[in-house]
């Protein structure tokens, strides 16, 4: 008899407590490290739950799970025309993560295909905005920008944008020519400019050199016939150089005057032997 009113001899108890404890365990959830679980109570947010175990109300609550980790989008590319009318054609990489899931989850129905809309348009706004020298020298500059209209759109739906990068630039050929002749006279101005300042300098130094040598005529003459004897060097010739007539006599002076005092200058060795022989 007492084996007939034992409950655990019956199916139903048996099922029910069965069921109960199947219930329990479906109620069991587990969210990764970077995944949070958006819970709805009644079709009601009430909030998000993990990383981790947590416990979800059957029948009456329902958890979507969202990542967080930062996704990598490559937009295709897009044909527009800048500010100052050159038709390009760019391509862009956009990396986001979802910064508050109860939004991402409500506010839009696919918020990676949203991101990437979003990401498409502020792409050629901020290339219609853009000239094309901006976007060839400062392309640092111009992912600011992109990122900045990028992110005040995906903004209402929980998402953050965290780097925005322009991957190619293509413009058409007859531009790449004129941009490859402006660097060219840049260049040939540079190099002008260079030459012109080292003339400009040399011209300074000779002015300088000839106010020195001006008052000394021989010294000219002696810096002439060192250049003379430098060409002659180089060129293995021989130069034929006719001097004034002044520098002849000034040279025949000097020789003059050179001859006069060897013979004026006293022999040494005979003085004492004549002493001697007195």
């Amino acid at each position: 008899m007492q084996d007939l009113f034992d409950p655990w001899m019956h199916p139903f108890p048996t099922a029910l407590v069965a069921a109960v404890i199947v219930i329990l365990l479906g109620s069991i959830r587990m969210a990764q490290e970077y995944q949070r679980a958006v819970i709805f109570l009644l079709g009601r947010v009430v909030g998000t739950r993990g990383p981790g175990l947590f416990l979800k109300l059957p029948f009456i609550e329902r958890a979507v799970i969202v990542d967080l980790r930062t996704i990598t989008t490559q937009l295709e590319t897009q044909e527009t025309v800048t500010s100052d009318g050159v038709p390009v054609k760019v391509n862009a990489v956009v990396w986001y993560h979802a910064v508050i899931p109860a939004k991402t989850i409500v506010a839009v129905l696919d918020w990676h295909e949203a991101v990437r809309q979003a990401a498409l348009t502020a792409l050629r706004d901020t290339i219609g905005q853009s000239e094309l020298d901006h976007l060839l020298k400062d392309r640092l500059n111009a992912n600011i920008d992109l990122k900045q209209l990028l992110s005040a759109a995906v903004q209402k739906w929980g998402v953050e944008i965290a780097a925005v990068e322009l991957k190619d630039l293509d413009i058409p050929e007859n531009m790449q020519r004129a941009i490859a002749k402006e660097a060219e006279a840049i260049r040939e101005k540079r190099a002008r400019i260079i030459k012109a300042d080292g003339e400009l300098e040399a011209a300074t130094k000779l002015n300088e050199a000839a106010a020195i040598i001006a008052p000394h005529p021989s010294a000219l003459e002696l810096r002439r016939l060192q250049a003379l004897t430098e060409i002659g060097v180089e060129h293995n010739s021989v130069i034929i150089v006719s001097l004034p007539v002044e520098n002849n006599a000034t040279a025949m002076s000097a020789a003059f005057a050179k001859s006069i005092g060897d013979i004026n200058e006293p022999r040494h060795s005979e003085g004492p032997s004549s002493g001697s022989d007195h």
